[in-house]
This record gives C-alpha cells, sequence and structure tokens, in this order.
C-alpha cells in the first residue's frame, strides 16, 4: 500500500471533525455549569445528600412498579416469582427511602465506609504478596481508600449527612472538567484539520 492510498484509508472523517468543532463552544459551556453545579452540590452538601437520597428512592420506586407490572403481565414467564420479588423489595426500599431519607443517608454512608474500608485493605493486601508494575500506586490509592473509609467510619452517623452530597459534587465537578477538556481538544483539532481542497495538495506534494 502506497502512502497516499494509506493516508486516505486511515484520515478521520472530515465532515464530523467539523461538525464537533463547531459544537465545541456548547461543550465547554456545559461542562463549565457541570463544574458550577458540582461545587455548589459540595457548598450545600447536606441538601445535596438529601436531595440525591430523595431521587435515589424515586428511581427504585418507580422502576419497582415497573417490575412488578411487567411480572403479573408474563406470568407464565418461569421467573416471574423472583422478578415479582425483587420488584416489591425495590418499591419498599424506595417508600423506606423517600419517607425517612435520613436514616437511609445513614445507612448508606455506612455502607460507603464499608466499601472503602474492603477496597483499601484488598489493594494493599494485594500489593503486598504480588510484585507487578506500579505497585506503588495501587499502595497509594489503598491507603487514601482507607483513610477515606476510616474518616467516615470515624464521623458516622454525623458524617451521613455530608458524604454523599459531597461524592457527589466532587463527581460533577471532575464530569464538568472532562466536558471542558473534551470541548477544547476538538476546538484544537478541528482547527487543524486539513480542508477538502488542501488534503490532495498537500498529498501531490
Amino acid at each position: 500500500m502506497d502512502r497516499r492510498a494509506e493516508q486516505l484509508l486511515f484520515a478521520p472523517d472530515e465532515a464530523e471533525v467539523r461538525r464537533l468543532h463547531r459544537c465545541w463552544p456548547w461543550l465547554v459551556a456545559l461542562g463549565v455549569g457541570i463544574i458550577i453545579t458540582g461545587l455548589v452540590a459540595v457548598a450545600y452538601s447536606v441538601a445535596t445528600t438529601l436531595t440525591t437520597v430523595l431521587v435515589f428512592g424515586v428511581v427504585l420506586l418507580v422502576g419497582g412498579v415497573i417490575q412488578v407490572v411487567s411480572a403479573f403481565l408474563a406470568r407464565s414467564w418461569r421467573g416471574f416469582f423472583v422478578t415479582a420479588l425483587v420488584g416489591v423489595l425495590h418499591v419498599l426500599v424506595g417508600v423506606l427511602m423517600v419517607e425517612h431519607p435520613l436514616r437511609a443517608a445513614a445507612i448508606l454512608t455506612l455502607v460507603l465506609a464499608v466499601a472503602f474500608l474492603a477496597g483499601g485493605t484488598a489493594r494493599l493486601l494485594y500489593a503486598a504478596t504480588h510484585a507487578f508494575p506500579g505497585r506503588g500506586w495501587m499502595v497509594f490509592n489503598g491507603v487514601i481508600t482507607l483513610i477515606l473509609g476510616l474518616s467516615i467510619w470515624r464521623e458516622w452517623p454525623e458524617a451521613s449527612l455530608w458524604v454523599i452530597g459531597l461524592f457527589v459534587g466532587i463527581d460533577l465537578a471532575f464530569s464538568g472538567w472532562s466536558w471542558v477538556m473534551l470541548g477544547l481538544a476538538l476546538k484544537a483539532v478541528g482547527g487543524s484539520t486539513p480542508t477538502a481542497t488542501q488534503t490532495p495538495a498537500a498529498s501531490a506534494a
């Protein structure tokens, strides 16, 4: 395969790049908006925690109702009993989360602390018993995760008022930052993409 054919085969879709390039300001604006939302969520972590628990409870409630209805509509299905039982459990958990958001936040925070403790311990044990490239980073990750778990555990149940909202806000901030970086990358790529009239000339040269 000669160089010209190789360029034509592996050339990016210029029309798609141009289309996305025109959208880069909107992507950056979306990212900035998500970052601001994340910072507000961190600043008002208590309200964010309660809102997150309520939304999660409503999602479980609605999903459970849909699952129960679907199970009864397909009563002849072999998995009817299990599907209906799971749907009922989702409904019950959703109702409890909506009616008692503070208790639900406390339970979720405790589960989060246990998950951090278990995850950090597992990473440290694996790094201590296996030799592999980048083991130091796994040790660092395990230590940080373990410290987070211990901090949440020691501050529980008071920490349940703000931990979930804090993590949601941080996640939103990082998500918004990724959108900003994507928009800036599309701006740079779109600006450097050759036009259709320039490509043959560059290839001929």
